[in-house]
């Protein structure tokens, strides 16, 4: 009875530090490292992360969604959701990402506007949900050559998703640079950033929806020096 008594206090136990992460679609790269990490110092809590356009993800907090931690592509949607009274801490800036372009196909990359001058379709996020689908629509748009290649875009749900479209389908993708980074990427070598005088860098935010000692301790170690490492690692730009 004591055995099954302990067991049972196990599982409760365990269950009491499980946390949910609502996280931006760029953040699918680096996650993983960033979780375990995380994990190699706080072993006993269970990180659950739940990827998808930031948009979307505002959308179901709003709705009753019960997450933890939010990180956001960018600043617009979570200090939305503090002005709301939703979110519990104000928002920060945690990393800044970057948009490159990337192609399967023999196009020359560094000439950002010949590249898409050229290109017959380009796979972009969708900008409406999507910050790195607005920050590909500005630096098209910065570089002059929007009315040439707005018809040639083709939506993809969210920044991660660019990839497989511009694998399959798309002469080129404005993909987030941390996708790159991605050890499925590795044979792929034709990429090349796009210019950062054409797009605002993109502060990625975060907030907290609880004081939870398991969700202060994952906000805290988002701000470390090892996590600020890893995201270094997978192309973001340094704060």
């Amino acid at each position: 009875m004591n055995k099954l008594l302990l067991m049972i206090m196990f599982v409760l136990m365990s269950y009491a530090s499980e946390i949910f992460i609502a996280a931006s679609a760029n953040t699918a790269y680096a996650m993983p490292e960033i979780i375990k990490k995380f994990n190699q110092k706080y072993p006993d809590v269970k990180v659950n992360v739940i990827l998808a356009s930031s948009g979307k993800l505002t959308a179901q907090i709003i709705h009753g969604a019960e997450y933890d931690v939010f990180m956001a592509a960018n600043m617009k949607y979570p200090e939305f959701l503090y002005k709301q009274g939703i979110a519990k801490t104000k928002p920060k800036v945690y990393a800044k990402g970057a948009i490159a372009l990337f192609s399967v196909k023999n196009i020359n990359l560094k000439d950002f506007k010949n590249a898409l001058l050229k290109a017959k379709s380009v796979a972009i996020a969708n900008p409406k949900t999507a910050p790195y689908g607005r920050a590909a629509v500005e630096a098209v748009k910065n570089a002059g050559i929007y009315p040439n290649v707005r018809e040639k875009f083709v939506f993809a749900e969210t920044v991660s998703a660019v990839i497989p479209y511009t694998l399959n389908s798309a002469d080129v993708g404005i993909v987030a640079k941390s996708s790159l980074f991605s050890p499925k990427m590795n044979k792929y070598k034709n990429f090349a950033d796009v210019p950062e005088n054409l797009y605002k860098p993109i502060n990625q935010g975060i907030v907290i929806f609880n004081n939870k000692n398991e969700t202060v301790k994952f906000y805290n170690f988002i701000f470390s020096e090892d996590a600020k490492e890893i995201f270094k690692k997978y192309g973001y730009i340094e704060k």
